[in-house]
C-alpha cells in the first residue's frame, strides 16, 4: 500500500501529556480507506461500560504481537469519562488510560482502533441514552465534541497506528439519518486532523454496508454473528431456545446453513461494497461459550476462509472472555495453563493460520 507522509507527530500529543516517549516519531500518514490492511485481532474491554473501566493491559498487547496479530479495537463507553448531564465535562485520569492502550499499540506494533460503543445520544445495549443521537441536536453536538477531542489529543498520530470506529453498531436509523449523523462527526474530526483513518459500522448492528457513505472517505466494519443460532446459543441477552447448534446448521427441513449461504446472505453484500472501493474489516465477530467448541471451530474456519477470499481483515469478540482465546469458560475445552489464564490452544491455532 502506497503511504504518504503527511506531518510530523505534532505539538497537539505532547499538550495531551500522552506518553511521549513512546509515540514520538509516529509521524502521521494518510492511509487509504479504500483499501485497509489486513489487520488482525481482537476487542479489548477494560472500557467496554463505566462498571469496568479499567487501564487497559500491556500484557494483552504483547501476547497479541508475539502470537502474530496486529490489531486491538477498543469498544469503549463515554461513560468511563463523561456524563450525560455533563458531556463537557472528561476526566482526564480515564483519558490518559487510552492514551496508554495508544502507546501500548505503538510499541507491540498493534493497530489501535478506538471505538464508542457507547456514544452520547446512543447505545446498541441498556440503558438508552437520555437523547436520541439520531434526532436531537444536542446529542450530536455532545457526540461531536468527543470525537473531536480525541482528534485533538492525537493529531499528528499516523493513522497506521490509530484510527477511528465513530458508533458501534447503529440500529433503529434509517440510511439518510446515519449518514447525516457521521457526516457532521467526520467533518469535525477531519477540521482537526485531516488525516486521521475513520471508519463507520454498518447499519442494523453492523450487518448492511452504507453505500449512502461511500463518498466520504471512510471504510466501513462489518459483523460476522450470523447465523445467530450458532453465534449467540444460550446468550442471555437474546432468543434462547434454541437447539444445540451443528455446522453447517439446519434450523428446520427446508434450511441450511453453511459456508456457501454465509457468502450469499450476509458477506456479498460488503464484497459488493468493497469492489466500489470501500474498504472493509470486520470489526467483531466469534462464538459465545455455550456453543459446542467442535461447531464454533468448524464456523469459525468458514468464515475465516471468506474474510481472507475477500482481503479483510477482522476482530475477534474478545480476547479474554466468553467469545475469546483466553478464560472463555467453555465446559468442553481442554485448556492449557498459560501464564494464569486458560488458553484454547485450538482456536488460538486456527486464527493464526488466517
Amino acid at each position: 500500500m502506497e503511504r504518504r507522509k503527511f506531518v510530523k507527530l505534532g505539538m497537539g500529543v505532547a499538550a495531551a501529556g500522552i506518553f511521549a516517549p513512546a509515540l514520538q516519531g509516529l509521524a502521521a500518514e494518510l492511509l487509504p480507506s479504500n483499501k485497509l490492511p489486513k489487520w488482525r485481532g481482537f476487542n479489548l474491554l477494560e472500557k467496554f461500560n463505566s462498571d469496568v473501566n479499567q487501564p487497559f493491559k500491556e500484557w494483552d498487547f504483547k501476547k497479541m504481537a508475539e502470537w502474530g496479530f496486529d490489531f486491538a479495537r477498543l469498544p469503549m463507553s463515554y461513560h468511563c469519562w463523561s456524563k450525560p448531564d455533563d458531556w463537557m465535562k472528561m476526566d482526564e485520569a480515564v483519558l490518559k488510560e487510552i492514551d496508554q492502550a495508544v502507546a501500548y499499540g505503538a510499541k507491540y506494533k498493534i493497530h489501535v482502533n478506538l471505538n464508542l460503543h457507547r456514544i452520547p445520544g446512543y447505545c446498541v445495549n441498556a440503558p438508552a441514552e437520555p437523547l436520541n443521537l439520531w434526532k436531537d441536536e444536542k446529542a450530536l453536538e455532545a457526540a461531536v465534541y468527543h470525537w473531536q477531542q480525541f482528534a485533538k489529543r492525537y493529531k499528528g498520530i499516523s493513522s497506521s497506528k490509530l484510527s477511528f470506529d465513530l458508533i458501534n453498531e447503529p440500529s433503529q436509523v434509517e440510511e439518510p439519518d446515519y449518514v447525516r449523523v457521521v457526516t457532521r462527526i467526520i467533518q469535525a474530526i477531519r477540521k482537526e486532523d485531516p488525516s486521521r483513518l475513520i471508519v463507520i459500522d454498518g447499519l442494523q448492528y453492523g450487518t448492511k454496508p452504507v453505500f449512502g457513505a461511500a463518498g466520504l472517505n471512510v471504510g466501513q466494519s462489518t459483523r460476522g454473528y450470523g447465523p445467530m443460532q450458532v453465534s449467540h446459543y444460550k446468550a442471555s441477552w437474546v432468543k434462547t431456545d434454541w437447539a444445540v447448534p451443528t455446522w453447517p446448521l439446519f434450523p428446520d427441513t427446508n434450511d441450511r446453513w453453511d459456508k456457501a449461504r454465509l457468502k450469499k446472505d450476509i458477506f456479498d453484500a460488503w464484497k459488493k461494497l468493497a469492489d466500489q472501493g470501500v474498504g472493509v474489516h470486520v470489526g467483531e465477530w466469534g462464538a459465545y461459550q455455550h456453543t459446542p467448541h467442535d461447531v464454533s471451530l468448524a464456523w469459525m474456519k468458514d468464515n475465516l476462509e471468506i474474510f481472507k477470499e475477500n482481503g479483510w481483515g477482522w476482530s475477534l469478540w474478545n480476547f479474554r472472555g466468553s467469545f475469546g482465546i483466553l478464560d472463555s469458560e467453555r465446559k468442553d475445552v481442554d485448556y492449557e495453563e498459560y501464564e494464569g489464564h486458560k488458553l484454547d490452544r485450538k482456536m488460538l491455532n486456527l486464527l493464526q493460520q488466517y
